[in-house]
């Protein structure tokens, strides 16, 4: 069994602390301050589950990265066999491009990089994300609001993360652009919902009722 710190493949989940009024905001009015926090809560627990499942597939390491809370209450609430980094500072593109210069630094190859607003980003998924790796410079999973839902690469690139309108409709095809620009091979994978705003959350009642139903067969 390789130690964790040699594993060339490289998962990192950005959340944050579900805590009332700070988090799934756009949730509140259909949800309210408690349940948008637990419904952050379960989508984060959901997608270290599917990160879990995804190790007894592949070699790989995973991190998570937070904003909100600290390490005590990260710990208390998903368990101390984690490793926790907080974001930092700086708009999404700063955050995750200093999360990916960190696994890239730390000797990783190949590095993903989700949220946990994605219930359709299950393990077979990211299973399939690092397969494609081993023949793209860059991968993307496009998600419905014009966004992405993971972004896969083997080194860093900055250039991918600045001058792009996060939180809008043009992220996804900004960043086809850049990678354009620079001559990266890229592949997409299935375009997928995000479970953003009130009108999405049958996406996720729909991920749970299967979850369910295959627990049951």
């Amino acid at each position: 069994m390789k130690s964790l710190d040699s594993l060339k493949q490289h998962l990192i989940i950005f959340t944050r602390y579900p805590e009332p009024g700070k988090t799934k905001t756009r949730l509140i009015p259909a949800l309210g301050e408690l349940g948008a926090a637990n419904l952050q809560k379960q989508m984060t627990e959901y997608t270290i589950l599917q990160a879990q499942a995804l190790q007894k597939m592949l070699a790989i390491s995973f991190e998570v990265r937070f904003a909100g809370g600290n390490l005590q209450l990260m710990q208390d609430w998903l368990g101390s066999d984690i490793v926790y980094q907080p974001q930092g500072e700086g708009d999404l593109g700063d955050r995750m491009m200093r999360s990916l210069a960190d696994a890239v630094a730390s000797g990783k190859q190949q590095i993903i990089i989700i949220g946990i607003d994605c219930p359709g980003v299950n393990s077979q998924l990211l299973a399939m994300a690092f397969e494609q790796l081993n023949n793209f410079d860059l991968v993307l999973g496009p998600a419905m609001d014009g966004g992405y839902y993971l972004i896969g690469l083997r080194q860093s690139i900055p250039q991918l993360f600045a001058n792009i309108d996060w939180g809008t409709s043009q992220v996804f095809s900004q960043t086809v652009d850049i990678a354009q620009q620079l001559n990266l091979s890229r592949t997409d994978l299935p375009i997928l919902g995000d479970v953003d705003r009130p009108e999405d959350l049958p996406i996720w009642e729909q991920t749970i009722a299967r979850e369910v139903a295959d627990k049951t067969q």
